[in-house]
């Protein structure tokens, strides 16, 4: 990523829905592997690096950074990501926060 403000952190998820032009809320929830029954899920049980895809990245003095995530698992048969959300904040992983990262300035579609 590139244009974003120097040294700072971001969140950034995999995200159920694709990206619209009319808002970042459009991309949906969270992908998750094992589905948290309650939403928005905030349970660390289920907002997670291993059960959801999580990519904050820090940038750097330019406002340039890159980030990758491995998960133990693949993509159901019958769903999938299909974007990639960018955060205004890294991502918190307590109860009643886990995986929450603020606004989304910044969305792309992917097709995962």
């Amino acid at each position: 990523m590139t244009g974003l403000l120097p040294n700072r952190t971001y969140g950034a998820h995999a995200h159920t829905q694709p990206c619209t032009a009319a808002s970042g809320a459009d991309a949906g929830p969270h992908f998750q592997f094992s589905e948290d029954p309650v939403t928005p899920s905030v349970d660390p049980s289920y907002a997670n690096p291993m059960n959801e895809i999580w990519l904050d990245v820090t940038t750097d003095a330019n406002g340039a950074g890159e980030s990758t995530a491995t998960v133990p698992w693949v993509f159901p048969d019958d769903r999938r990501a299909e974007s990639v959300v960018l955060h205004e904040k890294p991502t918190a992983s307590h109860a009643g926060h886990a995986g929450t990262a603020g606004g989304r300035p910044a969305c792309v579609t992917v097709d995962f």
